[in-house]
């Protein structure tokens, strides 16, 4: 099969000729540090890995007057409206780079502050500071469309050498795709937390906001040629909230967004890094083609593959489960090519199974990417009968 093929025939929950092999994203310190700089489609080339191609196809939509912002004059590259324009400030600070960002609405402005260093980026002032500003984005925040035109190139392009993923849009500036997750990024975790026992009706109000915000976008990917679409996040994990805060607050603003995109013709994964079992069954309820990422407990989560196959593994496509922290990093090649045929026996003799990373990495040696591909390759299916 073509790694196209095997990734479909694995996301369609049946057997391929072998093992799919592939990463969740790759990021940019971990190419330049260890791969010489190489692209993302020449890393999954040398390592003979299956390849994804992620792709975030926004654009403005024109008909509620938006427009891609002027990022030279504002710092800023996004989406904005003359009601809604976003500029940037960089802030002093003696270790990390620190940007405020400010939105500026005809009955207020918002901001937040934005950290980073040459691994990642994160929150240090998060955006909704007031019960009330949730109306200045209610009211004024863009909504975003799918550029069919963008999708349709990359699907050309990469033809049978693998699949096009992509995500449901996340908040402006920074975000994640579920709505608790957005809704966590804007608010902040243990507030967001807090406000589920003090003010149920309010975090209901926003995840509405943001559902209907991310269902204009996905009516308007009805059809085009994306493979599979993330959803969900780490903070919907039960490393973080109780399955009772995951079944009124996280499942019902995501359930609809999988049967909306199923209506479009797309097919969703749910991504929860973190501990996923006492919520299999909740997620699985929801619909989704595919999970991920079921990160074992050396990663800091819970989840016992095999366990996790035998609850749910007729139901949906596993993606995940590879420790990467360990057999990516600190093993030998042994090591890591006999986890993969661990975790292939623990969730992949019947098929639906991508083996990955549980979610992405910084720091690899290239060596143990190979073991881990060659291993996976070995996987095979009788798919004569």
């Amino acid at each position: 099969m073509t790694s196209r093929q095997r990734l479909l025939k694995a996301l369609a929950n049946e057997k391929p000729d072998r093992l799919p092999a592939t990463t969740h994203t790759l990021q940019k310190y971990y190419l330049n540090t260890y791969e010489n700089g190489a692209s993302f489609s020449e890393f999954f080339e040398s390592h003979r890995l299956d390849l994804i191609d992620w792709i975030r196809p926004f654009k403005p939509d024109a008909t509620r007057g938006q427009y891609w912002s002027d990022s030279e004059a504002t710092g800023y590259e996004g989406i904005v409206s003359d009601d809604w324009r976003i500029t940037t400030e960089n802030l002093q600070d003696p270790q990390y780079k620190t940007v405020r960002y400010t939105i500026d609405t005809p009955e207020g402005s918002l901001s937040m502050i934005l950290q980073g260093n040459e691994y990642t980026h994160w929150v240090k002032e998060h955006l909704l500071k007031e019960p009330q500003e949730l109306e200045l984005i209610r009211k004024y925040a863009p909504h975003f469309v799918c550029d069919t035109d963008d999708v349709e190139s990359h699907a050309a392009a990469i033809g049978q050498k693998g699949i096009v993923r992509s995500v449901i849009p996340v908040f402006d500036i920074y975000g994640q795709p579920g709505c608790w997750q957005d809704a966590a990024v804007l608010v902040g975790i243990e507030k967001l937390i807090y406000a589920t026992f003090d003010d149920p009706q309010w975090v209901k109000e926003l995840l509405a906001f943001l559902r209907d915000r991310k269902l204009s976008y996905i009516h308007s990917m009805k059809n085009t040629p994306i493979d599979v679409i993330e959803l969900g996040g780490g903070d919907a994990s039960t490393t973080v909230i109780s399955p009772g805060i995951f079944q009124e607050f996280v499942a019902p603003f995501d359930a609809p967004l999988i049967d909306a995109a199923h209506d479009a013709g797309q097919k969703i994964v749910y991504h929860t890094c973190g501990g996923m079992m006492p919520i299999l069954e909740d997620i699985v309820a929801m619909n989704p083609d595919a999970m991920e990422t079921f990160t074992p407990p050396g990663m800091g989560a819970d989840v016992d593959l095999a366990e996790a196959h035998a609850r749910i593994g007729d139901k949906v496509c596993f993606i995940g489960g590879f420790d990467q922290g360990y057999y990516l990093w600190r093993s030998t090649p042994e090591e890591t090519y006999a986890e993969v045929k661990r975790c292939f026996e623990a969730a992949g003799r019947d098929g639906g199974y991508i083996i990955a990373p549980s979610d992405h990495f910084f720091d690899a040696k290239p060596e143990l990417i190979d073991a881990f591909s060659a291993a996976a390759a070995d996987c095979t299916y009788d798919t004569e009968g």
